[in-house]
């Protein structure tokens, strides 16, 4: 996401204090950044950037919790002296929430089997999540990943909040057997905005492991979310697409034009996703406005950076917000670029995570400056690496196209392939 520079939207870096008890990174990026009514907080995850684990989230037999929930508990409670800082209240304003959890299944023989379960126990996380937001839980995004920055942590977790909007309306379609509805709360509106939680292709009609049959089933839950809370799916600005084995990018991007023909959202696609059940092929989660609302959805194209890779935008404009889809190292044809990775003749030369990042930024600034803004104006990004050993020199890149306040920021390691050889 960007923010066109005014001075009443200026993106702003929130730094609490140490005295709150909420560590500082030690990495170029900011804890949060504040652009008008908008948080965007970076991942918080459960260390203090020094020793790495903390003694308060390491588990005794004492009290029996478990480490999941001992670092749920820190990393929400330094979440929530970060939105105060920035004059924001985690339970009332917090409209998107991603949960990335570490483990190391699927693994590679688990998704060619067409197994994506990442074969966790979360709830010891989910009920530090229901202590904390209380009455109504955000929209969510839940997935399994390889590896996390700091050892031994279990769990990262971002959030964006919008504040000065009114209520938030939660909406849900049905609170399939679970105790409290507020369990599942899949899109909150908050004024103009509507935010979808993850949707898989399940359902209790729908039990499919076809991944055609999941991507409809999947594409039919999102449109009835989207009309229920008074939007429609051309009113689509971002979505988020979660696939487990990348083999079915294809057959699922088909089937994602079919339900948008024109104008389709900018999207981010992660593959070797790690789902939350047995048998889910795909997952999705959607940004949209409401059908009501004054704002304009503006597509961005530019021949100055390379075609998508699948039916997706660039990027969507909407008023001073810029929303990007997926960036990686790669040309027009939809492979890795030339440059981009060594010469096998001399495998000791050159710096690719460095070469990637500058491709990707130059690619970047070229879609920000069709839409009216700079790289400089970008408020948050979430990183994804086929193997954390890159991310030294891929941030110091990244780092140097940010003079002032950094975006906040969140890197995932995935311990496989980024969808395209080479990347």
């Amino acid at each position: 996401m960007s923010d066109k520079s005014k001075e009443i939207t200026k993106p702003i870096a929130i730094w609490p204090g140490l005295e709150d008890g909420v560590p500082k990174p030690v990495m170029p990026y900011s804890p949060a950044i504040k652009v008008g009514d908008w948080i965007f907080v970076a991942g918080q995850l459960a260390s203090d950037f020094k020793t790495g684990l903390p003694k308060e989230v390491i588990p005794n037999s004492k009290n029996g919790i478990s480490g999941l929930e001992l670092q749920s508990e820190f990393v929400f409670r330094n979440m929530a002296q970060t939105l105060q800082a920035a004059g924001c209240n985690m339970k009332n304003d917090t409209v998107k929430l991603w949960e990335w959890f570490v483990s190391d299944r699927p693994n590679q023989n688990d998704f060619l089997l067409g197994d994506n379960h990442h074969q966790l126990d979360i709830r010891p996380y989910e009920s530090s999540m229901n202590n904390n937001f209380k009455d109504y839980l955000p929209p969510r995004s839940s997935i399994g990943i390889g590896e996390l920055m700091w050892v031994g942590t279990q769990i990262e977790l971002e959030v964006i909040c919008l504040t000065n909007q009114g209520n938030s309306t939660y909406y849900s379609l049905e609170a399939d057997g679970l105790e409290n509805a507020s369990a599942q709360t899949d899109a909150v509106r908050k004024g103009d905005w509507i935010f979808i939680s993850n949707q898989n292709g399940m359902s209790k009609d729908t039990s499919s492991v076809s991944i055609e049959d999941q991507t409809e089933c999947l594409m039919e839950k999102l449109l009835k979310i989207a009309e229920k809370t008074g939007s429609s799916l051309d009113q689509a600005i971002k979505a988020e697409l979660f696939i487990g084995d990348i083999r079915d990018f294809a057959v699922v991007d088909k089937i994602w034009k079919k339900w948008f023909p024109n104008n389709p959202p900018a999207r981010f696609v992660l593959p070797h996703s790690g789902m939350n059940a047995n048998d889910i092929k795909v997952e999705a989660s959607l940004i949209l406005l409401s059908n009501d609302c004054k704002l304009q959805k503006d597509i961005i194209e530019t021949s100055n950076a390379p075609i998508p890779m699948g039916h997706e935008s660039q990027a969507v404009k909407v008023g001073n917000l810029l929303f990007f889809s997926t960036q990686m190292a790669f040309d027009n044809s939809g492979k890795i670029a030339e440059g981009m990775i060594r010469n096998p003749a001399a495998p000791w030369y050159g710096r690719p995570a460095q070469m990637q990042m500058r491709y990707m930024m130059e690619n970047i600034n070229a879609i920000s400056e069709a839409a009216g803004t700079t790289v400089e104006n970008i408020v948050r990004r979430a990183c994804f690496h086929n193997d954390l050993q890159w991310f030294a020199e891929s941030i110091e890149a990244w780092a140097s196209y940010f003079p002032d306040d950094k975006p906040a920021s969140t890197t995932i390691g995935l311990n496989h392939s980024l969808g395209i050889e080479g990347a």
